[in-house]
């Protein structure tokens, strides 16, 4: 009889200790959903892209800037800010190099009429920077109606990092 009484309690205690566990569950999910203001500094940091097409690197600046400023306070800025930067950083970088090798190749080939068969091509590959801004402003959509964004392949990446 003793026994059972043991195991009652045993039972009891561990009922307990699930339900606490699941109430801190709960308490620490509550406590990571993003704020308004963490929603505006991500959609700033998203929309710093718009001073990358006209100024080169500051958009790319300031979305590191956002970054440096809130990586010890905010998880949610910290990673979009960050997903912005690199991304900025990819499109300039990679971008910048696609574009200027696809001209290189393109424009002396001209005059052998190998040129016009890459032509649509290259003037494809131009347009990287406005896929970029329109990419860029759809991730500040997102962030500012309050559903979360993730760059394609650097999202995933960023993720692994932050969490």
């Amino acid at each position: 009889m003793m026994k059972n009484q043991f195991m009652k309690e045993g039972t009891m205690t561990d009922q307990i200790s699930t339900y606490e566990e699941e109430k801190q569950a709960h308490t620490v999910q509550k406590e990571n959903i993003p704020t308004s203001e963490e929603h505006s500094w991500a959609t700033i940091a998203h929309l710093s892209i718009l001073l990358s097409l006209f100024t080169g690197m500051l958009g790319i600046i300031v979305a590191f800037i956002i970054y440096l400023v809130y990586k010890d306070k905010s998880r949610y800025i910290a990673y979009h800010a960050a997903q912005s930067a690199i991304f900025q950083l990819i499109v300039l970088i990679g971008g910048g190099f696609l574009i200027t090798t696809a001209w290189l190749v393109t424009i002396p080939l001209l005059f052998i009429l190998v040129g016009l068969l890459l032509l649509p091509f290259t003037i494809i590959i131009s347009m990287l920077p406005t896929a970029s801004l329109i990419y860029g402003v759809i991730a500040a959509i997102e962030t500012s109606s309050g559903k979360d964004f993730k760059y394609w392949l650097i999202g995933d990446w960023m993720r692994d990092i932050y969490q």
